[in-house]
């Protein structure tokens, strides 16, 4: 999907992305180099989700866009914590856990934000 038709989709859908603050850190547990890690809101009227999003390292300081941001965001549900690591090759470990719990906070407020039918549209952007 382009970012033409990623910009349309959020428009059509009400979809709003602010950057609220940045700060270069490492992000990820496996993280050996430090990124820009920026505090982003997504907001449709009057709901909104403000979560973390660490930039890839190429990308630098420049601010993470919709398409980014709606391409990352997790649109599924990941199920149950086996499901979730023989989907996604993960361990059985207090790492994966923590992992497996931050996904599904993840899904849970895009899931508060959208219908199953718009989920159904976001779910085209990768």
């Amino acid at each position: 999907m382009t970012t033409k038709e990623v910009t349309k989709i959020a428009k059509d859908l009400n979809i709003k992305l602010c950057v609220l603050g940045k700060e270069y850190k490492k992000y990820f547990h496996s993280d050996n180099e430090p990124r820009w890690v920026f505090k982003l809101r997504l907001q449709r009227g009057r709901k909104s989700y403000t979560f973390t999003f660490g930039q890839s390292i190429a990308s630098g300081k420049k601010a993470p866009t919709l398409y980014d941001v709606l391409a990352c965001v997790q649109k599924y549900d990941v199920g149950t914590f086996d499901d979730f690591c023989n989907e996604y090759g993960y361990e059985h470990n207090k790492d994966a856990e923590k992992t497996y719990k931050a996904v599904c906070k993840e899904y849970n407020a895009i899931e508060r934000l959208f219908t199953s039918d718009e989920l159904q549209i976001l779910q085209e952007i990768y």
